[in-house]
């Protein structure tokens, strides 16, 4: 949605200010709006820049740029309503605020060509604050859990290593709780009380949980309902 309330500004013409509107570009057409709003549950958001380089300091070009799955929060909608009870779900994350989403996840769209993209409240694994995705500044939503799973190389009987990409195994199902959402809403708005705590181990689903790396360790965010037992 273009925010018209934001669209022009004044100028004196004979004495008495007239607008002029100020247009903005949305995927290269000018458009007489001052703001896009996301509508219902979906968030816009900036798109980090993709990595140029490596931590050695090899520059990286073309495809080898590694395009990165978060950004920061733009603009948020008003939120989902349940089509039978009415009860509109909260929106979990604020503008300013970032985000991690998935790979396959949002629908880009360029606004004064910096690219964005669209994604719902759903598509967000986990938030963090401070500009800067850490394990003390993330957290995840709804009834999202942050799982810290072993994902140590292997070696053959001849003592080849196997890294993690490689594998033909399942991935890791089970590991440490390290943080908790506040809870999914129920139909009539209130939110679901979460079973597990940090600090609990967890065997989830095979393939269940989405990878995200923080701080060069690998975690899964897990959906409560994907969790099969705490111990």
């Amino acid at each position: 949605l273009i925010d018209s309330k934001e669209a022009f500004t004044s100028h004196k013409i004979g004495g008495a200010r007239q607008p002029t509107f100020c247009g903005i570009k949305v995927d290269g057409r000018t458009v007489e709006g001052g703001a896009v709003k996301p509508a219902n549950n979906f968030i816009l958001v900036k798109k980090a820049d993709a990595v140029e380089k490596t931590e050695g300091g090899i520059l990286l070009t073309g495809k080898a740029k590694v395009v990165k799955t978060e950004g920061t929060v733009v603009s948020v909608g008003p939120g989902k309503t349940h089509p039978e009870t009415g009860a509109v779900f909260d929106m979990p994350v604020a503008p300013g605020e970032g985000v991690v989403y998935g790979k396959y996840d949002g629908t880009e769209i360029d606004i004064d060509g910096t690219k964005h993209t669209l994604i719902r409240d759903d598509d967000v694994l986990v938030k963090f604050t401070g500009g800067q995705l850490t394990l003390d500044s993330a957290d995840v939503i709804r009834d999202a859990v942050l799982v810290h799973v072993e994902t140590k190389e292997t070696a053959t009987e001849g003592g080849i290593l196997i890294a993690k990409t490689s594998k033909s195994e399942r991935k890791p199902s089970t590991g440490k709780v390290v943080k908790v959402g506040p809870g999914r809403f129920a139909t009539n708005g209130e939110k679901m009380e979460m079973e597990v705590q940090p600090g609990d181990f967890v065997k989830f689903r095979d393939f269940a949980g989405n990878e995200v790396e923080i701080e060069g360790q690998e975690y899964s965010v897990v959906r409560m309902a994907d969790i099969l037992a705490k111990f």
